[in-house]
């Protein structure tokens, strides 16, 4: 039921967004009297689910649920109808219109999608704010990785500023330093000693590589124990509470996750507390340093980081939309170089992963400001200079623009066919991925 729930939620935000962004170019088109001769969300391939002849369009439903499109005559896109393109142009064809209407109509999905996050976001904003954790909110301060500490950072640690401003929201740290290009964080060490670390150039690479990153501390209090794990077979119960392992104190849960993993496949001696009473316990831990226990949920809202609600006003969600949408798109954007790591390639995800950001029950909030980030994700990535894109059709048409000549019709028709191919490749490949990692459970 919850994959049914999150399929749901993913189906309808990409519906939403599909038919808008081709309304982006529909709405232009008929503006300079350029006839559309399909609009459809979905891909039609051999047959339809709905179709509706209206004047000079046919509106229909495909059966592929890979995107959408609009075609408009006199040009070459997904339907590769060349026959067309052989005939001598009519004055309501797409090739007929001036260059500068042609861009005009091909860049305005990419508009629309851009216009939709921003009012979606702002809409976000005014409805039910926006939560951060404030410095003094983070009493234990983020658990640091062995990358981290290399630089200077130290358990328990908040952070004061980044690159001279004020940080408002301590979660965002991990975001800043991977794609922000920071260069100075301020921290106060649990000494109460403030010091200002500088960030070496690329350390986002060897962040990204290795998983290392500032996380919040919470108290070692077991929620649940694996059926048939170690732990289980040792005697531990949720609610256990870690005292010591190895006779070493436990204070958080990523001292006591350290210190197992520093006995993989060995046993290892934990004093736990339960109903007030010590008990020492033993287990074997794996080769992955893990016995079968994960953290108590409660503890971790008691223990943990304290969310402040911003309530915003219309007036001020308007500018905060708009910041919310230009990070979202800059963040998008700067993540991409990761794609270039062998981690990077083997974690692009497809649908699934799509899928995996909507919540298991329906809530409107998280709905909403996923839909506004895949608007903006389907923005940022049509106007990548790929042809079959809208992104490929806005660079001829800028080389018609600048050099007064137009492209070869050939050369239009294999990139189309060129472009077609690479999108298919990646998304074989990163639903690809999706299925291996749920084979795998990864």
């Amino acid at each position: 039921m919850d994959i049914l729930i999150q399929a749901g939620q993913l189906i309808l935000s990409l519906s939403l967004l599909i038919v808008l962004h081709e309304f982006g170019h529909y709405i232009p088109a008929r503006i300079f009297k350029t006839r559309v001769e399909k609009f459809y969300l979905f891909f039609d391939w051999k047959f339809s689910l709905f179709k509706k002849k209206v004047n000079d369009t046919e509106w229909g439903i495909g059966w592929i649920p890979l995107g959408g499109y609009v075609k408009i005559s006199g040009m070459i896109d997904e339907s590769m109808d060349t026959e067309q393109m052989k005939k001598d142009p009519e004055p309501w064809e797409f090739r007929s219109k001036p260059a500068w209407q042609r861009l005009i109509i091909m860049i305005g999905g990419i508009v629309v999608n851009v216009v939709v996050g921003f009012i979606i976001y702002a809409m976000v904003l005014f409805t039910w704010g926006e939560d951060i954790v404030k410095f003094d909110d983070i009493p234990n301060g983020f658990n640091v990785g062995e990358k981290l500490e290399g630089i200077g950072f130290e358990d328990g640690d908040r952070v004061v500023s980044v690159d001279g401003e004020t940080l408002e929201n301590q979660l965002e740290i991990n975001k800043r330093m991977l794609l922000r290009g920071v260069k100075k964080v301020t921290v106060q060490h649990q000494s109460g000693v403030d010091e200002t670390l500088t960030v070496p150039e690329d350390f986002e690479y060897e962040m990204f590589s290795s998983d290392d990153f500032l996380s919040p501390r919470y108290n070692p209090v077991i929620d649940s124990v694996v059926v048939d794990g170690n732990a289980e077979k040792a005697g531990f119960v949720n609610g256990d509470s870690i005292v010591s392992v190895n006779g070493k104190a436990i204070r958080f849960w990523d001292e006591f996750s350290e210190e197992v993993r520093a006995h993989k496949d060995e046993s290892a001696e934990l004093v736990v507390i339960r109903d007030g009473v010590e008990t020492t316990l033993s287990v074997m831990a794996d080769s992955l340093g893990h016995i079968g226990v994960m953290q108590n949920s409660d503890e971790r809202k008691k223990t943990g980081p304290k969310f402040t609600n911003i309530e915003y006003s219309f007036g001020g969600s308007i500018p905060g939309g708009v910041s919310k949408a230009y990070w979202t798109l800059h963040d998008y954007a700067a993540q991409l170089k990761f794609l270039f790591t062998s981690k990077g390639a083997s974690s692009m995800g497809g649908f699934g992963a799509f899928g995996k950001m909507f919540q298991k029950e329906w809530h409107w909030q998280s709905f909403w400001a996923n839909t506004a980030l895949i608007s903006l994700i389907l923005a940022f990535m049509n106007f990548l200079p790929i042809p079959a894109l809208d992104g490929g059709h806005i660079m001829f048409l800028l080389y018609e623009m600048i050099t007064g000549r137009e492209p070869n019709q050939k050369v239009l028709e294999y990139a189309q066919v060129a472009g077609f191919v690479f999108i298919l490749g990646l998304v074989l490949y990163a639903n690809g991925n999706d299925i291996y990692k749920w084979i795998t459970g990864q």
